[in-house]
């Protein structure tokens, strides 16, 4: 990735003061994050191994109101606790100018996790969802190009719902995220 964020570094906030900030969807951002488990103690000695690197920084661009956010990204901060990279949060909304470096598909979709070196050079992109779940939603969009056409929000709705049904019940998805976050790490 040529994308560099340096002009970021240092100016989000923690992903604590993120949660404390939170007006909508806290009580359900909490009870996911508690949910957490790791998928294997060989996930857990990955990431712990990932302490020493003082060369990363993660970005993430989030929302509360945003569903995959709340779903996905107390897996993300769970996971990267353990290996002490340093983390800012940037809500969408007060950094479009970085949102719209990292569209998904030509659209605003959130949450995207970045990882870039000190220097600010992006290394590594993840999101907006695990990628099994973001496929219904390519299919969708190469299938529904034209956002004007009379079916186009019936069909929005029956993708989201399949979506949500690619999500699957439980915390299983959580498992899924942490595979792809370490094959992500482990690429850079």
């Amino acid at each position: 990735m040529a994308a560099n964020v340096s002009h970021k570094l240092r100016n989000g906030i923690k992903p604590q003061a993120f949660i404390d900030g939170m007006t909508k969807n806290q009580d359900t951002f909490l009870s996911r994050k508690a949910e957490f488990t790791w998928p294997s103690e060989e996930d857990r000695a990955f990431f712990a191994s990932l302490a020493n690197r003082d060369d990363l920084r993660c970005l993430i661009i989030a929302a509360d109101w945003c569903g995959d956010v709340v779903r996905n990204i107390p897996v993300v901060l769970e996971a990267l606790k353990e290996t002490e990279i340093p983390t800012e949060i940037f809500i969408m909304e007060e950094h479009l100018d970085l949102m719209d470096e990292f569209l998904t598909m030509g659209g605003r979709s959130i949450p995207v996790v970045l990882f870039a070196d000190t220097g600010g050079h992006v290394l590594a992109k993840w999101g907006p969802r695990p990628k099994h779940v973001q496929d219904v939603m390519i299919a969708f969009k190469e299938q529904n190009p034209d956002r004007n056409a009379p079916e186009y929000e019936e069909n929005l709705k029956a993708a989201r719902a399949e979506m949500l049904k690619q999500y699957g019940e439980g915390t299983g998805y959580q498992a899924v995220i942490v595979k792809e976050l370490r094959e992500l790490l482990s690429s850079i």
